[in-house]
């Protein structure tokens, strides 16, 4: 065994050895990550209705209060707001049920011409010298009640069936009657874990403004869509419409997802000046509402880079379907919520996740310091 001769020496051993088991750790975390992953895959039918049952009870959350200091009992209030919320979602499942009913009818109107635009894109890709007998193919065999059943696959995956219904029910009304007490258990565990209260408070305040107003500006996104598309003559209007609403909660992602149908029917009807126009009114509609209100709006609720909100989005679309794009960001949150915002040990993790305001300090911090040390170069040379 060779021993050391120097400290020096000792140190880049124990510098070594620390850096065996910080790889190790990383390992097994990675490892952990997967292993859970799969897990709630697996479990994911009772996963997303129970977290989406979670995000609903954090956005009506201050209804319920205000309703409690107006002087109304907190049972009176708790069952006000549950109803309240349950006929929204009743009236969003209506909407769906229509929207899938009018596609169900317009894409059989559509079929010949879908298969005729096939062919014309095969023949393109031909002229550019690939090779498109796939694609040819693909749109020659084209049946339209496969999509339908594909689609209805989703729909009823994104809706939910009677079962994760009932989950998501059960667990608002549970979750609603729970959080009257939230605030005594706040106050008592915050001599113990005041940095844990302040996480979880500034997770539901986050979560609560990023959904409320993601819905609001989607709501109008959608409505302004619809009444574009209803202008310009594309079939379906309200379908892509609801759909704008839906990729709206979607981010990086939904705005090219929910242009793409209006734009196949709206050149089937009316050529490529609809094509333009419908791709220029959805591009004016998206930077003005995702891309200058919600920043605006939501400030730094969302304390994630673009990276990794465009990572969440297909990591969880993955684990949980359709809904976990939807949900990404609350959940993406959530876990930087367990594993950094309540650990001291690593908010140095934060500015790398996105932290607008850590790492404004630190690039500020960073220009002191260049500038401290060009300062003192200039003063060692001034000197000599």
């Amino acid at each position: 065994m060779v021993r050391p001769d120097t400290e020096d020496d000792r140190a880049s051993m124990d510098d070594a050895r620390s850096g065996g088991h910080r790889n190790a750790f990383i390992m097994l975390g990675l490892g952990g990550a997967v292993v859970a992953a799969f897990g709630i895959s697996a479990a994911a039918a009772i996963v997303a209705p129970v977290f989406f049952a979670l995000v609903l009870t954090i956005c009506v959350h201050p209804l319920r209060v205000a309703l409690e200091r107006r002087g109304v009992p907190r049972g009176l209030a708790t069952g006000s707001v549950i109803v309240a919320v349950t006929l929204l979602l009743l009236a969003f499942g209506y909407a769906v049920l229509v929207a899938f009913g009018q596609f169900a009818t317009l894409l059989p109107q559509f079929a010949d011409e879908i298969r005729e635009w096939g062919s014309d894109v095969a023949a393109w890709l031909g002229s550019l010298g690939i090779g498109a007998d796939g694609v040819e193919s693909m749109f020659a065999d084209f049946d339209p009640s496969t999509l339908v059943t594909f689609v209805g696959g989703l729909v009823g995956g994104l809706a939910g069936v009677t079962s994760a219904l009932v989950i998501i029910f059960t667990m608002l009304l549970l979750m609603a009657m729970d959080a009257g007490y939230l605030p005594t258990l706040l106050r008592q565990t915050t001599p113990h874990r005041p940095l844990l209260v302040t996480a979880l408070t500034g997770y539901s305040h986050n979560v609560r403004r990023y959904m409320v107003v993601t819905t609001v500006l989607g709501l109008a996104q959608g409505a302004v869509n619809w009444l574009a598309l209803v202008l310009l003559g594309v079939p379906g209007a309200f379908i892509w419409g609801l759909l704008a609403f839906l990729c709206s909660f979607i981010p990086n992602i939904g705005y090219f997802i929910a242009i793409i149908p209006p734009i196949i029917f709206g050149g089937l009807v009316g050529g490529w000046p609809t094509v333009i126009a419908v791709i220029v009114v959805y591009a004016l509609i998206n930077a003005v509402i995702q891309s200058i209100i919600q920043p605006r709006v939501v400030g730094n609720a969302v304390a994630l880079s673009q990276t990794i909100t465009f990572f969440s989005v297909l990591l969880w679309a993955v684990v949980l379907g359709p809904i976990g794009a939807i949900l990404a960001i609350p959940l993406t949150l959530l876990l930087r919520v367990v594993f950094v915002d309540s650990n001291p040990a690593v908010a140095w993790v934060r500015p790398l996740l996105g932290e607008l305001d850590e790492t404004k300090a630190l690039i500020a911090e960073s220009d002191a310091a260049a500038k401290a040390a060009r300062t003192a170069r200039r003063a060692s040379a001034a000197s000599e």
